[in-house]
């Protein structure tokens, strides 16, 4: 690589300005010919001595393109006028990199997102674009050449959650040979796809698949289960994180227990299971949540056992054979070193009480997605048996209820991805174990992957009944006759036009999708951000979404967005196989595009110490000074704002090079190209 450098009294610099086309993209809207021509006859004088259009810059010929330029031209700058610099900023560095020249001496402005997607007249954005382009040419200037932080990374790795995509992740690491913390909050990982009794579209039992990979992680000596535990604190960087993880007490010697069950058998004291069982069936207060939890050991929880109530019964105690109860566990702390963090925390299901004409918590007979999975399951609260309230009476007649949450305005505009299937699942197991009539209301049928549209036609010979519209009521007051002791729904029938009142025995509401009710809190311990909504941000949603915007944090399963359990598992592999990229690197190059600290201008007034999003600044007592920690910092520039003595610089970001690029557009905005016209 040669390092270029800037100096007044050497020759001026050689740039080339390459537009690009973006197949029609931009060229629909800006005359990039025109502008091409217009760069050399009017910023020749600024240096620029090739200025070239091409359909696809991006393309391995443009690119190939840029790299002869730069050989024969004896290019010491290249502006590139094509889309966002998230884009393709690292695609053309390469281009120049590979010849030789320092990949920070080139400049990427955008004339996609910022001219062509926000104009429609062709005149005003071929004039924008321009003004955009002599910005960049007069920053490229001012550029100066920087070199990539290299960072060793730590081996082991750090996976918090134990769901589907926790587990995938966690496995094809440690398959690798490499070390994997695996940390769940609950007593066993599983995640919620425990819970379920059969997968769509295939109809496989769910515990069959999961279990084994369960069992796998569990026992595998690369990966160390962290259950009952959660991370309390996030310190370091990429390659070198340093986590604090708060583990609860179980009550319970694991060295001991061998997980017979006496004690839970035992135990006299029975709670309704709001957690596992979704309230339909009971625990007891020293539980585990089912019986292939893994690990086996059981926990005792404190807000029902007896003993720590009044100080009483101890049966647990007594009969364990092991003496694997210990009463006097306390809260503990673990530290541990990691280079990378997998977050794969899973979703939280829409609460259906929050919609109260859907008379869930107040109709007997109305029933949650996830109820009726627990319900449906062999191992569940009624031994897979589909009844009503009463425990007894089979339904002869159901009703599922689409989109209960999502596709809303009121509460989530997003669509929740698995309803649909989830909805034509429940519609197959209510027809084959009660022959029950099926009714599905729903607003549009999305069934986009493999085999999911050929379970809907399956369900269509079955003889589910459809009615497209959205659903506004459910309602237990009889206006018709038929109707007296039922449940009737009230719903619009899109397809026929008319309004329809069906009578059922039970209604299922198929919760949507929404974050866990603590991402925000979350996302701050691992310094990276939410959307709107409360899913995690993902870096790119189509080029990079497993990474987060925080180096050395990725994220899978549900926590990035509403999926499916195959979706789930891919985006666990995929994560895994960024990391394990890094570990066999053994280090990694990060971007120097970073904010530094004047010791000689900082005063030591801190202002800026609290701002840091990504915790990167470190202020010195001793010398009053404030330092940035490179491997942190993410250049965002909020500290360079907010420092009142100047002290800040932000290297790829000087207030030379933004003024300059501001300075050059100004020259050439649309007024001053109106005017040289005329003249």
């Amino acid at each position: 690589m040669t390092n270029q450098s800037k100096n007044p009294d050497e020759q001026q610099e050689r740039i080339g300005v390459y537009v690009c086309h973006c197949g029609s993209n931009i060229s629909a809207t800006v005359d990039v010919e025109d502008v091409a021509v217009w760069a050399k006859a009017a910023l020749g004088d600024d240096g620029v001595v090739v200025s070239r259009d091409y359909k696809f810059m991006c393309s391995s010929l443009g690119q190939e393109l840029i790299e002869r330029d730069i050989e024969n031209e004896k290019l010491t700058r290249v502006v590139v006028a094509a889309c966002s610099p998230h884009l393709h900023e690292q695609t053309f560095r390469g281009a120049c990199n590979r010849s030789g020249l320092n990949p920070y001496l080139c400049e990427l402005v955008s004339i996609r997102e910022q001219v062509s997607w926000v104009h429609t007249d062709k005149a005003a954005a071929t004039a924008k674009a321009k003004a955009v382009i002599a910005g960049g040419v007069e920053r490229v200037i001012e550029n100066e050449p920087l070199e990539p932080l290299h960072v060793p990374i730590h081996p082991d790795t750090l996976v918090v959650g134990g769901g589907i995509a926790g587990i995938q992740a966690a496995l094809e690491i440690a398959d690798s040979g490499n070390k994997v913390y695996l940390v769940e909050r609950e007593p066993s990982i599983g995640g919620h796809m425990a819970q379920f009794d059969k997968t769509f579209p295939t109809l496989d039992c769910a515990a069959c698949i999961l279990t084994p990979k369960m069992v796998t992680a569990g026992s595998h000596p690369n990966i160390e289960l962290l259950t009952w535990s959660e991370v309390e604190r996030v310190d370091g960087y990429v390659g070198n994180f340093t986590v604090t993880i708060k583990e609860k007490p179980r009550y319970v010697d694991t060295e001991l227990c061998t997980g017979c069950g006496i004690c839970w058998e035992k135990c006299p004291k029975k709670v309704i299971d709001d957690v596992f069982e979704a309230g339909l069936g009971y625990r007891k207060a020293v539980y585990t949540p089912f019986a292939q939890a893994v690990p086996k050991y059981p926990v005792i929880d404190t807000e029902s056992c007896t003993y720590f109530q009044n100080g009483k019964c101890r049966a647990c105690e007594k009969l364990c054979p092991t003496n694997a109860i210990d009463f006097n566990q306390k809260e503990t702390r673990r530290v541990v070193t990691v280079g990378n963090i997998i977050l794969a925390t899973g979703f939280d299901l829409f609460d259906a009480r929050r919609i109260p004409q859907y008379g869930y918590g107040r109709l007997a007979n109305v029933f949650t997605s996830l109820e009726f999975e627990r319900m449906c399951n062999a191992a569940g609260p009624t031994n897979g048996e589909i009844v009503l309230r009463d425990g007894v009476s089979k339904p002869q007649s159901v009703a599922i209820v689409h989109c209960v949450g999502s596709r809303d305005r009121h509460y989530n505009n997003y669509c929740s991805v698995i309803c649909c299937m989830s909805s034509l699942k429940f519609a197959h197991l209510v027809k084959e174990r009660t022959g029950a009539k099926v009714y599905n209301f729903y607003i549009d049928m999305r069934t986009a992957y493999k085999e999911y549209d050929e379970f809907y036609q399956r369900l269509l010979e079955e003889g589910t009944l459809f009615v497209r519209g959205r659903v506004a009521e459910v309602t237990d007051a009889a206006r018709l006759p038929g109707e007296e002791g039922k449940l009737i729904v009230q719903a619009e029938d899109t397809l026929a036009g008319r309004q329809r009142r069906v009578p059922v025995d039970m209604v299922i509401l198929a919760a949507g999708l929404e974050p866990r009710a603590d991402s925000s809190q979350v996302a701050k311990t691992f310094g990276i951000s939410c959307s709107a909504n409360g899913w995690f941000i993902e870096k790119h949603p189509k080029l990079d979404p497993v990474a987060t915007m925080t180096e050395g944090i990725f994220i899978a399963g549900v926590a990035q967005g509403p999926k499916d359990i195959p979706t789930s598992v891919a985006q666990g592999a995929a994560a895994a196989a960024r990391v394990l990229g890094r570990i066999g690197r053994g280090e990694i190059e990060l971007e120097p595009v970073r904010a530094t600290v004047d010791a000689r201008k900082c005063s030591g007034c801190r202002i800026c110490n609290n701002l840091c999003p990504f915790n990167a600044i470190i202020f010195h007592e001793d010398l009053m000074v404030t330092e940035i920690n490179h491997a942190l910092c993410q250049g965002c520039g909020t500290c360079v704002a907010a420092c009142p003595a100047g002290a800040i610089s932000g290297s790829g970001f000087s207030n030379e090079q933004i003024l300059s690029q501001i300075e050059g557009m100004m020259r050439f905005s649309r007024p001053n190209l109106v005017e040289m016209a005329m003249a």
